[in-house]
């Protein structure tokens, strides 16, 4: 009995240092950070309203203010190297999907950062340069049940094909977005290869709405005007709280891609980009983003969207520079002649 005791309260005693030297790091980098400015300059593709809320957080426990830039990856991508090359980075910190996240730390854009909020992830979800994968974006098939009736949806990525839905898809530009041409390479992960490459060519065929990314397809999708969409599934919790009608198509599997969140290797403001990252891994901003809908990673955190256990994510395919630049050509040539 004395022996278990003695057990319980080192145990006891281990948690309470551990959150005592997290909170004295806190403090630290943030009265650092204050001392820079008070202020970390953000480049992303995480949606604007997601944002907002994790910065309104931070702001009301630290007093830092955040300053977001936000773009498609591969305009996110193309900003980071281009000032980064020019020695002129902007931002501290950097956060988007995994493939530009891999090509821009190979372009030494990236300083290595554990954070200590990285604790909350399972190893599986921790890249060894990137830190966790915060997130999970899962792509599918979203519409408007008002104009679009459950009964009459799509079943699958083939219905997509039907001629009753000529004219009614909206989708981004495989040809200049990065993700969805990501997308469409994986889908031979849950399609087979030659499968895949023929509905590739048919959904080009039916000539869907084309778009600068995924959150302009959802927004899309709300009005009507363009009932169905291959968009982020989260969409369907984000307008609908909104009073939208949205619903996605059960399929099952889903294509999903890891995004990652890095300081930069030259980052104006180290210490607001440290104690930014801190919190964003952490529990309170985590919650925050599962809330809106985002399929988080950190233990025990879910979203509140419908059969979101039900669902399956398969990673997508890695792609290089030179792997995306082919696909994206190849893209061109079937979705925009």
């Amino acid at each position: 009995m004395k022996l278990r005791f003695g057990f319980l309260l080192s145990s006891l005693t281990l948690v309470l240092f551990l959150a005592l030297a997290a909170f004295a790091q806190d403090a630290k980098l943030v009265e650092l950070a204050k001392k820079e400015g008070g202020k970390v300059v953000i480049y992303g593709s995480l949606e604007n309203d997601t944002v907002d809320a994790v910065s309104k957080a931070l702001k009301k426990k630290t007093g830092l203010e955040v300053e977001f830039w936000r773009g498609s990856a591969t305009k996110v991508m193309d900003r980071v190297v281009s000032e980064y090359r020019a020695g002129k980075p902007l931002s501290d910190v950097v956060l988007t999907n995994g493939a530009p996240m891999q090509i821009m730390q190979k372009e030494g854009v990236f300083a290595k950062y554990d954070s200590p909020s990285a604790k909350g992830f399972p190893k599986e979800v921790i890249d060894p340069n990137l830190g966790p994968r915060y997130r999970n974006v899962i792509i599918g098939i979203v519409y408007h049940t008002g104009v679009v009736k459950p009964a009459d949806a799509p079943k699958s990525l083939e219905d997509l094909l039907k001629p009753q839905f000529r004219g009614k898809l909206v989708m981004p530009d495989p040809s200049q977005h990065t993700t969805t041409a990501q997308w469409l390479a994986s889908l031979q992960r849950i399609m087979g290869k030659e499968k895949a490459e023929k509905f590739i060519r048919d959904l080009a065929a039916t000539k869907p709405l084309l778009v600068e990314s995924l959150t302009p397809s959802g927004e899309r999708v709300t009005t009507g005007e363009t009932p169905i969409a291959i968009t982020f599934l989260k969409n369907v919790l984000i307008h609908g709280r909104k009073g939208v009608p949205l619903d996605y198509v059960r399929l099952g599997k889903f294509m999903g891609d890891g995004h990652y969140i890095a300081l930069g290797s030259k980052a104006p403001h180290t210490n607001a980009g440290k104690a930014f990252i801190d919190f964003f891994l952490d529990d309170e901003s985590i919650r925050i983003m599962a809330n809106i809908g985002e399929f988080v990673n950190r233990k025990g955190i879910s979203p509140p969207l419908p059969d979101a256990d039900k669902i399956q994510v398969v990673e997508m395919v890695e792609m290089d520079k030179k792997a995306f630049a082919e696909k994206m050509k190849e893209y061109r040539k079937l979705f925009l002649n």
